[in-house]
């Protein structure tokens, strides 16, 4: 990919003297979903496909971005002089809006560069492509302009910059699990305080197969905002009657005994998710530590129920992705992934099932659907670095 990246920069930019190469990975989150925002714990983990990109400083303010993923909208032209989102700019509002908070947090660019990127996540699947193409810019700034941020600070400014520049309402976990990967490791995160451990990925004769939609989603304009606002809704009844900071603090006997006085039965649900995933969260870790990947299974299987009826963020897409993977002997475990409305299924398979898995899944769900879903045995990788 290397070669790739470099031949291609050079055929835009017109060589590659002073270029360099970085990665950032992709991420999958095994389990702990939509709890991120609410004070819980996640388990992500970071994939080896992820960002390719190439760069370098330019004498100038110029920013000229170009991406291998979308070469139909050829280089896109902007400025370090103005650094604002614009809709025309497309895809380049991620990389300038790290910019932009590497601005606000003291550290101005002082030059502009030339950027290429290529992706081998698919796009729109939920397996973060924004995020690491965030936490690819920071690290690209750190090492042009020798910015001294730690990868957890990477993170931070990512998840800032996807915020306040981009308006996404987005929690921390994607940046984190993609600043913070380690190889062959999930990261179980607290998001109250980001305390984590690593957490090792020992899948003895199975894998992680990942299966895409392909039913594109944008989480700006999705439900994604509205279902943090009911579960800020449904704290801020509870602080009537519970001295807490976060829905994470809660374990289900409490929540159990005071959810009546959210008042409203969309928000209990809503808040019930919250509750009961993030202890599934410490549960599967604790299972995964006992080497119990059975259980890990049937945790993961609760996940993705409570997300389709007490939370409602799966649709018949991921809904019949699931449903298929559970027909399928040797699939411990399968739920959606990510903030949902499309995007993919995380599932634990079996190596000697996986070919079983890919194609009767993969069958079924044509059928039922009418398009195709794509399928990615992956990898658990490190976080970002420079080739």
């Amino acid at each position: 990919m290397k070669d790739i990246v470099l031949a291609k920069f050079a055929e835009v930019f017109g060589d590659t003297k002073e270029a360099k190469v970085y990665f950032a990975p992709g991420r999958v989150n095994l389990i702990g979903e939509h709890t991120d925002y609410n004070g819980g714990h996640v388990f992500p983990c970071a994939l080896t496909i992820g960002t390719y990109g190439v760069a370098r400083k330019r004498e100038d303010n110029k920013l000229r971005f170009y991406s291998m993923n979308f070469e139909q909208l050829g280089i896109i032209e902007s400025s370090l002089d103005d650094l604002k989102p614009y809709k025309e700019a497309d895809w380049t509002n991620y990389p300038k809006g790290v910019m932009w908070a590497f601005g606000e947090k003291g550290m101005k660019v002082p030059s502009g560069m030339d950027i290429l990127l290529n992706g081998n996540i698919p796009n729109g699947s939920g397996l973060s492509s924004s995020a690491s193409v965030e936490v690819l810019t920071g690290h690209i700034l750190r090492d042009l302009f020798g910015f001294e941020v730690s990868n957890q600070e990477l993170a931070l400014i990512g998840q800032f910059s996807e915020n306040k520049f981009n308006g996404v309402n987005c929690g921390i976990m994607d940046q984190f699990a993609i600043a913070m990967g380690k190889k062959d490791n999930a990261i179980f995160l607290d998001t109250a305080n980001l305390e984590f451990t690593y957490a090792p990925i020992m899948l003895e004769g199975a894998k992680i197969v990942i299966s895409c939609s392909n039913k594109k989603r944008g989480l700006g304009d999705s439900k994604y905002n509205e279902r943090r606002q009911e579960c800020e809704d449904a704290l801020a009844a509870l602080q009537t009657v519970l001295d807490i900071k976060s829905l994470g603090e809660l374990d289900e006997e409490t929540f159990e005994k005071n959810a009546a006085v959210i008042g409203d039965e969309v928000k209990i649900r809503r808040a019930r998710h919250a509750v009961y995933e993030n202890q599934r969260t410490v549960k599967a870790v604790e299972a995964l530590n006992a080497n119990n990947v059975e259980l890990f299974g049937k945790l993961m299987n609760a996940s993705h129920d409570s997300l389709r009826d007490d939370y409602e963020v799966t649709g018949i897409e991921l809904d019949t992705l699931v449903d298929e993977a559970r027909k399928v002997d040797g699939v411990i475990g399968s739920r959606m992934t990510g903030a949902g409305f499309g995007g993919c299924t995380v599932s634990l398979v079996k190596d000697e099932a996986i070919d079983e898995f890919i194609e009767q899944v993969g069958k079924n769900y044509k059928e039922k659907i009418g398009y195709a879903a794509d399928f990615y045995v992956v990898s658990v990788g490190d976080g970002p670095c420079t080739l």
